[in-house]
């Protein structure tokens, strides 16, 4: 049980959640560099050297954390997760190529409109990039669940427990029958396994418990609002790209509005309560640096949530020049500048849950470590006390 515990405890610290948080990276590097090419090129059909290098650092981090996952998917790994895995490589490659031939459109003076490289390049991430990036980070999120939930289960505790009262009956049986075939009262020997028996299931107890409760600790206040801090800022990041995107078109569609009042309610704040920023919010340790920085995105988000809605606005009224500078200026009330600060204070929280998870898991891991060890060697010792005082006993009555 001890060993059980422990493995599945070391496994959500050193493989599951470092693979979830390879699979939440990829996932956000790839909207956000969609979003940044897409807005750099609309600001200017030869892209500026800041946006230019975060979109190739979200490109290469994307790359990298691929590169992660898919060493650890091996044979064993679930057959979605490989063939979302399988999509997104070549998936990369399909949308740099486009994002190259962008580069070289525009320098060839061509407008940038609807059916451009750019919207080509753009629709392969929101089509096939991003859903097989999501279907990976949801599989990558259970596993840190499964194997949680197998580090904390109580079932077996309470069965270590039973096998110690069961035990404790017997060594009472052995000690009473010696007790009527020796005219002894004591056996040092029973006595000394009996007290090793209460010692160690007493250290197993309190050890496991308190173990379950960091570990607790990490996944609700750390992992679970990072998973849903690392939904948010992707949905923040699709809202960002959809606005983008509807300036290029000017198609008249009124679908990524429709996405935008969708997706901003998912992300929230809600007025009751129940969106991703909210849950979020909920599960942060009172007076943290993340709860902090869920207050101030909260507010950003309603703020940005307007801007929004005036540069659609603006759109259906064909005033494409002001839609334009509101989507990408940065000048104070622009929906640019609220994506930077919201976004800015969403990573800050996620960054704050991340190290609540690490802290609290490590130091449930590390309570486990060495129940294992107590408990055999408890165990052998039990056998040889148990041993060499029934063995006393009968030598002497002999």
């Amino acid at each position: 049980m001890a060993i059980q515990h422990s493995t599945a405890a070391d496994a959500v610290v050193n493989v599951d959640e470092p693979l979830s948080q390879d699979a939440a990276t990829m996932y956000q590097k790839i909207a956000d560099a969609d979003a940044t090419i897409t807005a750099s090129y609309l600001a200017n059909p030869e892209p500026q050297l800041i946006p230019l290098q975060r979109y190739q650092t979200d490109i290469k981090v994307a790359i990298t954390s691929l590169a992660a996952l898919q060493a650890a998917a091996g044979s064993h790994a679930d057959p979605a997760v490989r063939a979302a895995l399988n999509e997104i490589g070549p998936g990369l490659n399909v949308y740099g190529g486009d994002i190259a031939e962008a580069k070289t459109e525009y320098a060839m003076g061509f407008p940038l409109t609807g059916g451009s490289f750019l919207q080509v390049a753009s629709e392969e991430a929101h089509v096939v990039l991003l859903p097989a990036a999501h279907t990976v980070y949801l599989k990558e999120n259970a596993a840190v669940s499964a194997a949680s939930s197998q580090a904390t289960e109580l079932p077996t505790l309470i069965a270590a427990i039973a096998v110690a009262v069961i035990v404790a009956i017997v060594l009472y049986r052995v000690q009473r029958w010696l007790t009527k075939r020796t005219n002894r009262m004591l056996s040092i020997g029973l006595g000394l396994a009996s007290v090793l028996l209460v010692v160690s299931t007493l250290w197993l107890a309190v050890g496991f418990l308190s173990a379950r409760a960091d570990l607790n600790r990490g996944i609700d206040h750390g992992s679970v609002p990072a998973e849903n801090l690392a939904l948010a800022s992707i949905d923040v990041q699709q809202i960002r790209g959809d606005a983008v995107l509807n300036v290029i078109s000017r198609s008249g569609n009124a679908s990524f509005q429709d996405d935008f009042e969708s997706v901003s309610k998912i992300v929230g704040p809600g007025a009751n309560g129940g969106s991703l920023l909210d849950d979020a919010a909920a599960a942060q340790l009172p007076g943290s640096a993340g709860a902090t920085d869920l207050a101030a995105a909260k507010t950003d988000a309603t703020a940005w949530y307007a801007a929004n809605t005036a540069v659609y606005t603006l759109g259906n009224a064909s005033k494409y020049e002001l839609e334009r500078q509101s989507v990408i200026g940065t000048g104070p009330g622009s929906s640019a500048a609220g994506y930077a600060t919201l976004e800015q204070n969403i990573q800050e929280a996620n960054k704050s849950d991340q190290q609540v998870f690490t802290s609290a898991a490590t130091s449930g891991a590390h309570t486990l470590d060495p129940l294992a060890g107590v408990v055999i060697a408890a165990a052998i010792l039990m056998a040889l006390a148990s041993a060499w005082g029934i063995t006393r006993r009968l030598a002497e009555y002999r």
